[in-house]
């Protein structure tokens, strides 16, 4: 399990602080399939997995939803042919926060889970 992955997430205020530029840059190192990139205004992580069909996505798609759900925090996700874009971020902050690196390290764990293939 990453050093992220392991980490458990806090609730998060509208006033939570969003990660420093050192910060970002420290984080990115531990996820390094994923990408940076504003979207509206807002820092988001997103990151697109692939998949022999629709119905792998889509088994893909439902684990990330569960996993989601138990955290109670919960990416952007488009499901497509082959294919899946999650993007990550927190709403309530316009912006990341430490819990959206977990969760995209979490996400990254989903695809070696045999618990869930």
């Amino acid at each position: 399990m990453s050093e992220l992955a392991s980490q458990q997430c806090e609730a998060c205020r509208a006033d939570a602080p969003k990660v420093s530029e050192q910060e970002l840059s420290e984080l990115m190192h531990l996820i390094p399939d994923w990408q940076p990139l504003v979207v509206k205004g807002e820092l988001q992580l997103r990151r697109e997995f692939t998949f022999r069909n629709f119905k792998e996505a889509l088994a893909f798609t439902n684990r990330l939803g569960e996993l989601a759900e138990a955290e109670f925090h919960h990416p952007a996700i488009l499901t497509e042919w082959g294919k899946v874009t999650v993007s990550w971020w927190t709403h309530k902050i316009g912006g990341l926060h430490r819990n959206d690196f977990i969760m995209a390290a979490r996400t990254d764990q989903l695809l070696s889970d045999p618990l869930h293939k």
